[in-house]
Formats: C-alpha cells, structure tokens, sequence
C-alpha cells in the first residue's frame, strides 16, 4: 500500500497530513521543528503500513534541517512547486481559504495524484558549500550593481563631465575615486600626484592614461555644485566598499573553481563551450544531481526553456515558456551567448542556422540553450566529456 505524506514547511512548526491510497487520513498534526520532535515523526512514518513517499513544498534554507531527518530515516522525499499547491488548493471547495493543514493535505494529495514531482536527493558537501556560495555571490553581485549605480548618480550630480569618461566596473576608476572626486581636487593634485597615488595599488592598468582623463574633465568644469563636499565624501564611501566588494567577490570566484574542480561532475561540465566556473557552479547549485530528471525533456521543462503547446480545437500554436526555474534558465542562455560571442564553431554554426531560418536573435540564442540542455545532460548521463565531432544527445 501506498501512503503519501504531505508536509508544509515553516520556520518553527511544520504541519504533517498522511493519507494511503484510499486518501483516508492516517496523520495530521502539527509538528515543531525540533531534533526530538521530527525523529518521533520519521518513526511514525517508517512504522506506517506501506511504501510512504513525503512531499515538502520548500527545499533547502528553512527545510535544510527537516530534509536531513526524513532522509536519515530513509523515506523518500519529492518536491512539491509552491505554485501548483497554490493552483492545487484553489481547486478545491473554500479556494481562497488559506492555513497550514490545509496546504499539507493539498500536497499530500499532488504527491497520491502526480507521478512526475522530482525527488529531493542528499547533496554531497561539496555541492552543498558550491550552492552557498553561488547564493552569497548573487548577493554581493546585486548589492554593487546598486552601489555603483548609486556612485554614478552622485558623481553625475557634481562632476559629469569625469562620471561619463570613467568606467566605473574597472578597478582603476574606483581607486581614483578613493581619493580625487570634485575638479577643484583633481586640479590642485595635478598629474604627477595622481599618478603616484594611482601606482600605490599594485596591478593597476595604465595610472597614466587614467589620470590624463581625470584631469581633462576637471580642467572642462569650472562651477562648483552646492553640496559638494558631502557628495565627493559619499562618493569616496562608495568607491571604497565598491572595492572591497570587488575582492570579495574575486575570492569567491577562486574558492568556486577549487569546489567545481573537486565536483565529481565540475570538468565533465566545464567541458561544453561557454561554461565558465561561475556557470558551472551556478549550474551544480541549481541542478543538484543529474538524477533528479529523468531525461533531458524533464531538465529543459525545469528551466523553463522547452516550449509550451497551445490547443484549443483546431488552433494549435508553440509559445516559448515563461515559468521554470530562472536560476536554470539564466545557466543556459548565458552560456549560450558565451559560447556564440567565443566563436565556438559548434554552437556558432547551429546560432547561425537559426538567424537564416528567420529567427530574432533572442529567438537563435533561446534555440541553443534548448540544444545546449541535450548536450549537457547526455554528457553528465554518460560520464563522457564534450566532443564536438558527436551528434549532440
């Protein structure tokens, strides 16, 4: 007999709904996220009657501690989407009602009714520090998109003319703005002292040339902004964190490629065209094992890039999706536009063909990535790497 568990995951108190096949009710409580309390629920589930299969609608961060339990025990756990919980229980009788046991006996009946929910695997250590770092990048990554955007707009409000001449990505313009920000500044150092600061950070592409820049823009303005000292001191505060977010994020980077080396699928992965460190750790992050799908039909569908059919009668038309996994999603486009910017004869040929069949660009680099998730899978499903003289999948 089969019993099918539905749990809704929550910070302190997780609610349990068991049913077997018949969808009589076998348990249904609360229970608190505690050692002691879930080892008394994992042996109240092994001891049941039957194979028991345990869905959880949240993987990972608050659900880490629950995972490791269940899994333990040796019960097998499914991911059950937040979204079709929310769809499923609008289905049922009171749709706009909402509670805890109510979400549980909803998963629980997707996981008795839906033979396609993908399994929740142990991750191995090294999978597990890959996806926490990948996750502290994004965060760093999006905290200096907004820092540096704040910086050009104060720059821009006191000193344009050096805001629209400087790089504000690039080590070397941040640097200068440690220290020279307003004309009057720039002008009263003078080149040589320019320079000499600028040298003082070691591995700085052309000092010279940058402050050449720096002094041609200040020379250009002559007005001073009201409030312009507290902007050049916000400016300077800026660049400073800029910079030390830009190292921080390097050691990441460096401490990714030793965990992708040591992956058991890190050089089968990096062996296809366009996948960077970066990509291939953002791929093991989101991806896990390649266990969890079944074919590479099921990973495209789980990155949302396999297209959705429309049928009504006699209309029948294939839009491209708009749901899926983005972490996923961004892997393979991504490395679809690495790939065909890199000129790699495969990826670029295939790219081509697209472009003369009529399609956008946008359009031609979606088509790879579709291609690229067939590639991808049939290497890691047979544990050889990229070889360009095989027919892909």
């Amino acid at each position: 007999m089969r019993i099918c568990v539905g749990i809704d995951v929550a910070k302190d108190v997780h609610w349990v709904h068991a049913v077997d096949q018949d969808a009589r009710v076998l348990i249904d409580r609360a229970v608190s996220n505690e050692q002691e309390a879930l080892e008394a629920l994992a042996s109240d589930l092994v001891g049941l009657d039957g194979e028991v299969r345990v869905g959880l609608d949240v993987t990972g961060s608050i659900a880490c501690f629950l995972e490791a339990v269940l899994i333990a025990a040796g019960l097998a756990l499914v991911h059950v989407p937040g979204i079709a919980v929310n769809r499923a229980a609008q289905g049922h009788a009171g749709g706009e009602r909402k509670s805890d046991p109510r979400d549980a006996r909803v998963i629980a009946d997707l996981v008795r009714t839906r033979a396609d929910l993908r399994p929740i695997l142990p991750d191995e250590e090294t999978t597990v520090a890959i996806r926490l770092l990948v996750s502290r990048r994004g965060d760093l990554v999006q905290d200096q998109t907004r820092r540096v955007s704040r910086l050009r707009q104060f720059l821009a409000s006191i000193h344009p003319g050096l805001e629209r001449s400087l790089d504000l990505g690039a080590k070397g313009p941040l640097v200068l703005l440690t220290r020279f920000v307003t004309p009057g500044e720039i002008r009263a150092a003078g080149n040589a002292r320019i320079v000499k600061q600028l040298r003082k950070t070691p591995s700085l592409r052309d000092p010279e040339r940058l402050a050449e820049i720096a002094l041609s823009a200040a020379r250009a303005q002559t007005i001073v902004v009201p409030g312009e000292a507290t902007l050049a001191r916000l400016v300077r505060e800026l660049a400073v964190e800029a910079l030390a977010a830009r190292e921080r994020i390097a050691e990441i980077d460096k401490e990714l490629a030793a965990l992708v080396a040591a992956h058991p699928d890190g050089a089968l992965i990096r062996s296809l065209p366009g996948m960077g460190v970066v990509l291939s750790a953002e791929f093991i992050a989101a991806a896990g094992s390649i266990a969890r799908f079944r074919s590479a039909d099921a990973m495209a569908s789980a990155a949302g890039l396999a297209p959705i059919l429309r049928q009504s009668g006699k209309a029948r038309a294939l839009r491209r999706a708009f749901g899926g996994d983005k972490a996923l999603k961004r892997v393979f486009y991504q490395s679809a536009f690495c790939a065909v910017v890199a000129k790699d004869p495969t990826s670029r040929a295939y790219y081509d063909r697209k472009r003369r069949e009529g399609h956008r660009h946008v359009q031609a680099l979606v088509a790879l990535a579709r291609r690229r998730v067939n590639v991808l899978w049939a290497i890691l499903n047979h544990r050889q790497p990229f070889d360009p003289s095989y027919r892909a999948a």
